[in-house]
């Protein structure tokens, strides 16, 4: 049976320790509920490739990222001094942490609440009560997937000449209109999986398992809402992502 955390009512957890320099993976909790955070820390550091810091305000999240930049954030909404929201804005608005995935964890549970989350910037959106299982599990998946793109690319054709938009996914340069256009490290990603799948209809499934890097269906409003964002940022670019109603996602040229 899954561990079902709960936003109180946990045993305290030890305080997070000083983030250590180490080869690790490092990734920061951001929760001002330290016997939840404690857990999340516990839970993501029993496999030994993981490093969890843990910092307790919007404040500190920022400092502790500028002093050393994480592989992953876990971002709590409602967060002292500055809110997660804000966080992540000033988090993506700078370019060494604009690609930096972000899971955001918190209690409000709204579609509106989730809506806003992704839309300024969190690559996926968990709510309280949560799964300390499949918590971990999509950080890993993220964590994958961040290594995959790492990799070396494979060969094939690596820019895509439209009527209307020039992407160059070996340089990481997207034209609309011979206009510059600014993607975060998500946005960019699904258009290469598109634009690679061109006339082929795509469902949210493989779109979460091929870009999102998840193994399994997860319940999550990432797809939707950054298929949204992406057509929107390209213009009249973005008409050729058509949404086919029951089915997905298709790119047409």
């Amino acid at each position: 049976m899954q561990n079902t955390i709960e936003p109180s009512g946990i045993r305290a957890a030890a305080p997070a320790m000083t983030a250590r320099l180490t080869s690790r993976t490092h990734v920061l909790v951001v929760d001002d509920e330290q016997d939840i955070a404690g857990l999340i820390k516990h839970g993501l550091e029993k496999g030994g490739e993981i490093e969890a810091e843990v910092v307790t305000a919007g404040d500190a999240a920022l400092k502790s990222v500028t002093e050393r930049t994480p592989d992953l954030i876990i971002l709590d909404l409602n967060l002292p001094v500055l809110s997660g929201l804000e966080v992540c804005r000033i988090l993506r608005a700078r370019p060494n942490t604009a690609s930096v995935p972000i899971i955001m964890l918190t209690a409000r549970s709204t579609e509106t609440d989730r809506v806003t989350g992704l839309d300024v910037g969190a690559d996926d959106y968990i709510t309280k009560p949560f799964s300390l299982r499949e918590l971990t599990a999509r950080v890993r998946a993220v964590l994958r997937r961040g290594r995959a793109e790492a990799a070396p690319a494979a060969s094939g054709a690596l820019v895509y000449r439209g009527k209307h938009i020039v992407a160059d996914f070996d340089a990481v340069s997207v034209l609309v209109e011979g206009q510059a256009v600014r993607l975060t490290r998500r946005e960019f990603e699904l258009l290469r999986y598109l634009v690679q799948n061109r006339n082929r209809v795509l469902s949210r499934d493989r779109l979460l398992e091929r870009v999102w890097g998840y193994d399994r269906l997860v319940e999550t409003r990432s797809v939707d809402v950054h298929v949204g964002r992406l057509r929107g940022k390209l213009g009249v670019a973005g008409r050729q992502i058509e949404t086919v109603v029951g089915l997905g996602y298709r790119f047409v040229e």
